[in-house]
């Protein structure tokens, strides 16, 4: 064998005769068929910055359809090539915490380097509707958890609509409803839930038993459950005890448990809570969590967040919350007439060394809770991810750039790769990873969305791709196509 390798050969007298070395041939032609080989796509002399891999460097990027085909030192062909240089090469950014499921928010999360937007806290109750309601429609790619909150809602008869308002956000469940809440809890995961969403602070009266009884059937699943905290802020019970709740339940069953927001459950209890996350997973727990980079947060005034006391559990004022529709601040005098109308509303507070120190440690990840309505809404739904690139790890260098891309790409795609084993394919840019890629000038990405202005979206985007398609280029959103694709899990 070495000798054919070699291009040895024998006469008929049995003299070995030297001929051309195949290897040589081999090798010439196997760097013949790699120059030969032309990609649909390549991104050419881009920084590529992956966390996963540890790559900071100048690369070429080849996708071919929707996968990314090559990553090369070495010039590569393409039917297009595109000149990057003097750009970040990403992995499209993954956003764990997105209401705003609609052309809308898409849009706005695309020119924010989004490409993947999952609503895992909430959730929805009839999964395969959701679904079928985007399908083909979708700018990004997307995804739904299995809802506690919506399966409450409908059960219990409560009138609200995104959030409950009377039964569900008041009253505690009897056996039989409890029983019905499982039942549509375990039948959308059945139908390819991403996990089970939790919003426990809009269902307070729901029973320890009950939300035991999920986290059992979650790590039946596999499957995470994303948990907005029974108990939030600084009166007692507040974040420490809401964290105490879901770590026993995620301990004595094992199932993952991911915190969502924890800079404004916590407030000033921020560090003492990331303590307590810390802890449990030096401990062999799977507990993650998350935060988005605003010093307000946003919920409905008719919610039971604002349920008598609120002033004590957020550390808040009446003149702290802002009416979204009209940007009005609200007195002790419009609360109670807001609140029987109903609607979302701003409430201010978080402090600034708070979202520094949430940035700062290697544990929360970047998530917007975002939603925007008629162009109503937070910034945070249209800033978020740019904001993180330009204000904190550009311009204060809160964080460097590789560790503000890890909290948006790989941290994220973990938190579900095991249940969903297509995410192994998202946050990376290697071969064999889905060509969902954020290219962008690091010297110039920047949200614009403001409190009075929302609905404004980021620039500093070259260009964004999902699945290989071009959905945003130099800023603006490319007309034509609706390239994302939903992130379901197979039905066990």
């Amino acid at each position: 064998m070495l000798m054919l390798l070699l291009g040895w050969s024998r006469t008929p007298s049995n003299r070995p005769v030297r001929m051309v070395p195949r290897i040589a041939i081999v090798l010439v032609l196997m760097c013949a068929c790699t120059a030969a080989q032309e990609y649909d796509l390549v991104l050419s002399g881009g920084r590529v910055v992956d966390p996963a891999s540890g790559l900071d460097a100048i690369r070429n990027v080849a996708i071919d359809g929707s996968r990314i085909a090559a990553v090369s030192t070495a010039p590569l062909k393409g039917r297009t090539v595109i000149d990057v240089s003097d750009n970040v090469v990403a992995p499209g950014f993954i956003d764990l915490h997105a209401h705003g499921q609609t052309p809308e928010n898409y849009a706005l999360r695309a020119r924010d380097g989004v490409t993947t937007a999952l609503e895992l806290e909430i959730g929805a109750v009839d999964i395969p509707k959701w679904y079928a309601q985007r399908k083909g429609k979708a700018l990004i790619n997307y995804g739904v958890s299995s809802g506690h909150v919506p399966s409450c809602m409908r059960v219990m008869g409560d009138s609200g609509t995104f959030l409950p308002r009377d039964r569900a956000a008041q009253k505690r469940p009897t056996l039989d409803e409890s029983r019905r809440i499982f039942e549509s809890v375990r039948n959308g995961l059945d139908d390819g839930g991403l996990g089970i969403g939790f919003g426990l602070a809009y269902v307070p009266e729901v029973t320890r038993k009950d939300v035991f009884d999920l986290f059992d059937l979650a790590a039946s699943r596999g499957v995470p459950c994303f948990v907005h905290l029974r108990y939030q802020g600084l009166a007692e019970p507040g974040v420490l005890a809401g964290l105490e709740e879901v770590i026993a339940a995620a301990a004595a069953t094992g199932a993952a448990l991911h915190v969502v927001h924890i800079t404004p459950a916590g407030r000033s209890l921020t560090p003492d809570a990331l303590k307590m996350i810390a802890g449990a997973r030096t401990r062999g727990l799977h507990v993650t969590t998350e935060f988005y980079p605003y010093e307000a947060s946003m919920t409905n005034l008719e919610s039971a967040i604002f349920n008598p006391g609120w002033q004590e559990r957020m550390g808040a004022k009446y003149s702290d919350l802002v009416w979204v529709q009209t940007g009005e601040r609200i007195t002790a005098e419009s609360f109670d007439r807001l609140r029987q109308k109903g609607g979302p509303v701003i409430i201010h507070g978080i402090p600034e060394d708070m979202l520094r120190f949430a940035m700062a440690s290697p544990l929360p990840m970047v998530a917007s809770d975002g939603l925007i309505e008629q162009g109503k809404g937070h910034p945070r739904g249209a800033g978020t991810f740019a904001r993180m690139l330009g204000l904190y790890a550009r311009e204060e260098k809160v964080l460097p750039l590789m560790e503000c891309i890890r909290k948006m790409t790989i941290a994220p795609a973990q938190v579900l790769e095991e249940a969903v084993p297509s995410l192994k394919r998202k946050g990376r840019i290697a071969p064999g990873a889905d060509a969902d890629i954020a290219v962008f000038d690091p010297s110039r990405v920047i949200d614009h969305a403001t409190f009075e202005k929302p609905a404004l979206p980021s620039t500093g985007f070259r260009l964004v791709l999902v699945n290989g398609v071009p959905v945003v280029r130099n800023d603006d959103l490319v007309g034509g196509g609706q390239p994302g694709q939903p992130v379901r899990r197979t039905s066990r």
